[in-house]
């Protein structure tokens, strides 16, 4: 069962349906698509969003045209993490992936081209629960309450990647663990 907290009024309770709607079978249907678009603009440009929102754009992993996805960054420790809300089969993490983990970010204008390195699913835990703490439109998708404890994430972490934000001239770590 997806978040449905009993702390949320009748509105909380429709705003989640309509987003688990807009994202049927975790997929963006062509309305969220739209509504991607037009936040990826607005993140990239900083225009009214918060100081999370940034735009990551990669190659598309077929075409190799520049796709562009709005996301919220999740910092913890020290680090930056960007975090796939629809799991291990939304198109952003599959074209990653096949782009070895280089991308670009966009926020309020600037352009920095980035590595992006998976994190093991062991070290996600908390790092999930400050990205539900951050990102209100990630929590009808992820099946944990954003208060619940770090044991509720680590049961689901595996379904869920996260990325550790790298500069793109630093050199690989060898290692997370």
């Amino acid at each position: 069962m997806f978040n449905s907290s009993p702390r949320l009024g009748p509105v909380g309770r429709g705003l989640h349906a309509l987003k688990r709607w807009l994202y049927r079978g975790d997929r963006p249907g062509r309305l969220a698509k739209a509504m991607n678009w037009v936040s990826a603009v607005q993140f990239s440009a900083g225009l009214l969003s918060p100081r999370q929102a940034v735009t990551l754009e990669l190659p598309g992993r077929r075409s190799g045209r520049t796709i562009a996805f709005p996301l919220v960054v999740a910092d913890l420790d020290g680090e930056r993490y960007l975090v796939s809300m629809l799991g291990v089969y939304a198109n952003w993490v599959r074209n990653l992936r096949a782009a070895g983990g280089q991308a670009v970010l966009r926020q309020r204008g600037a352009r920095t081209a980035i590595r992006l390195v998976e994190v093991p699913a062991g070290q996600r835990a908390p790092i999930l629960r400050r990205y539900l703490a951050l990102a209100p439109g990630a929590r009808p998708h992820i099946p944990v309450d954003r208060r619940a404890p770090l044991s509720a994430f680590e049961r689901i972490a595996a379904d869920y990647p996260v990325f550790r934000i790298v500069d793109s001239a630093s050199p690989l770590p060898s290692t997370l663990d």
